[in-house]
């Protein structure tokens, strides 16, 4: 057993709410901008003064249509500047959120209402009123649906004009840090979804230590983040309320689709992501650098970017010639790379899934360090992080301040701190297996260094086994088949057989390069390529990479391409993109089958 810690930067108030946050910030930073949002396709900033008077409008209609001290409140929408805006009103209103992801089924909604007891349903759009209305007749307590997209902002402001300030003061004032400020239910990989209660005490304790720890990434006046996260997500959830803290500029986006273009308009100096969005990026450069008749250029850059940053852990540091190098393709590709990021930021901050060495050297390495962290919904996200002056790549980092990390004797990662959440809502059986003398069980295997720093090597109830008896952790190769542009998931099979197998599915958007470039019909689909000898042979490639990360017995023998996606509608992955190994294993039991026959 072995366990590390570090003393807390941030002293958690021992009684006060998320409320207090916005309060000080009007009567500190009054003129300083605390949000941005995008109106008609321009950001405008909005200012601590503004963005507090809009939270109390709002949480005066909250209370006026009938929402209590302690209601929970359900939030469905997409990631965007009204999210936050009613998160806060509905604190501010003494109630707790209860996040819903904007893909949620009826059924899923209906679970998650019911399960909560939400009073209130905020929805972002019509599609979304109508999934709640189809199940409204089994959700008893709940009594009124607004909807953003139906001016449900202005008409919330209109109704609660006659709520007295002293009311809206006294239930601003009503939650104390160890009430519950939000329910999160896990997407989860297996079964329903668990609500797990994440008081204001653990937002403090998480927030107030990752900015302090990261504080020259937290500057009020001079830093920003675009948020394009789920905001649903806990990840999300702690850009938002860590922005709010530090204060520093925040904005907001509902997806990806568009990122690159929005990261040149918003500018951010910090961005918060998970690795797919950082592979895209580096899939992106280089797909274009060989369009352009330049990917050995690139492939050069990338080496010379990787060599770099190894060469930064090192005593002597980057020798004369290697420095020449790097100087010669900052001019020529890393700074038009950092351009497609904002161009003014230095650093960036990736959680959900395990970056890989090889990118993080990438990125380090042409002037954009991607910082790794870990967490889980349980531990309010990340329960550690690596710190910006001391940065170990292939590790999640050091425990967030004030917390403490221990690898049980089976090498179950254990945690303790006064970030973790504080049980799953009306599941105390689950709690009690979760939150065992005092220690959260994270179901993770991981490892410590000397100097504190963790590293994932997979999930305890993901081990595969083989027929002959060898323990195989999928996350490692995993991760590793990924990176390659080509694959936009792998899953590992083999628990039980002869040998480790994979299921592999295509990225569309590098799929239809891919074909372009060698010649295949447009409109070419993996059905029609999957047999496809040139198109097998570069997937190899990324197998056999894979396969380099671990030993011949762990490595993947076969694997089949599939022709369809691993989708979050068809219950594949999780919203956070977790695999749900069991319904893969399910809806794909012919192709596993097709990997060991003959």
């Amino acid at each position: 057993m072995r366990e590390f810690s570090l003393p807390a930067l941030y002293e958690v108030p021992s009684d006060g709410n998320l409320t207090d946050l916005i309060r000080r910030n009007a009567a500190q930073h009054p003129d300083v901008a605390v949000m941005s949002r995008k109106v008609g396709g321009v950001w405008t900033d909005v200012d601590a003064t503004r963005f507090l008077a809009e939270v109390r409008g709002v949480a005066k209609g909250l209370i006026a249509a009938g929402v209590e001290a302690g209601d929970r409140v359900a939030l469905l929408s997409r990631t965007r500047y009204e999210w936050v805006l009613l998160d806060f009103a509905i604190w501010s209103a003494g109630a707790v959120t209860v996040p819903v992801y904007e893909t949620s089924s009826p059924e899923q909604i209906q679970w998650i209402l019911g399960d909560s007891g939400a009073a209130l349903c905020l929805v972002e759009s019509e599609a979304h009123r109508a999934s709640v209305v189809s199940v409204r007749a089994n959700l008893p307590a709940l009594k009124g649906i607004w909807q953003i997209e139906d001016d449900a902002i202005s008409r919330l402001t209109a109704l609660g004009e006659d709520v007295p300030d002293e009311t809206l003061d006294l239930r601003m004032t009503s939650a104390k840090a160890d009430d519950p400020a939000t329910i999160v239910y896990t997407s989860g990989t297996t079964g329903r979804p668990k609500g797990c209660v994440l008081t204001h005490r653990s937002f403090f304790a998480e927030c107030g230590n990752v900015v302090e720890r990261l504080k020259p990434l937290f500057r009020t006046g001079e830093c920003s983040v675009l948020l394009f996260l789920p905001a649903a997500h806990v990840f999300g959830r702690l850009v938002e309320v860590a922005s709010v803290m530090a204060p520093i500029k925040l904005g907001c986006v509902p997806d990806i689709k568009h990122l690159t273009d929005e990261l040149a308009s918003f500018r951010p100096t910090l961005i918060l992501g998970v690795p797919r969005v950082f592979e895209k990026v580096y899939n992106a450069a280089r797909a274009k650098a060989q369009a352009d008749g330049k990917g050995k250029i690139f492939d050069k850059a990338a080496n010379t970017a990787i060599a770099y940053s190894r060469a930064l852990g090192t005593p002597q540091g980057p020798a004369l010639g290697l420095r020449l190098k790097h100087k010669f393709f900052d001019r020529l590709v890393y700074g038009k790379l950092r351009a497609v990021l904002g161009g003014r930021g230095e650093y960036a901050i990736s959680g959900g899934a395990p970056l890989g060495e090889r990118l993080g050297h990438f990125y380090r390495g042409i002037g954009f360090t991607v910082l790794e962290g870990y967490g889980l919904t349980e531990t309010c996200a990340a329960t550690a992080f690596n710190p910006w002056d001391r940065q170990k790549i292939g590790t999640v980092g050091q425990p967030l301040p004030g917390s403490v990390v221990r690898i049980a004797d089976d090498g179950e990662v254990l945690l303790h701190g006064e970030h973790l959440f504080t049980g799953y809502w009306n599941n105390e059986a689950a709690t009690a297996d979760a939150l065992a003398d005092g220690w959260f069980h994270t179901g993770d295997i991981g490892t410590l260094d000397e100097d504190g720093y963790l590293a994932i090597t997979g999930r305890k109830k993901e081990i595969i086994v083989t027929a002959g008896g060898k323990n195989v952790a999928p996350a490692v190769i995993e991760d590793r088949i990924r990176g390659h542009a080509l694959v936009a998931e792998c899953m590992v099979v083999g628990d039980g057989r002869p040998f480790v197998g994979a299921l592999i599915t295509l990225d569309e958007e590098f799929l239809g390069r891919w074909a372009e470039e060698h010649g295949r019909p447009a409109g070419s689909t993996a059905r029609s390529l999957r047999e496809d000898p040139e198109l097998l042979a570069e997937v190899q490639r990324a197998v056999d990479d894979g396969n380099a990360a671990v030993s011949k017995a762990e490595s993947v023998r076969k694997f089949r391409i599939l022709d369809s996606q691993f989708t979050e509608e068809a219950g594949h992955i999780t919203p956070s993109l977790k695999l749900k190994r069991n319904v893969v294993a399910k809806d794909f039991a012919d192709e596993i089958e097709s990997i060991y026959r003959g």
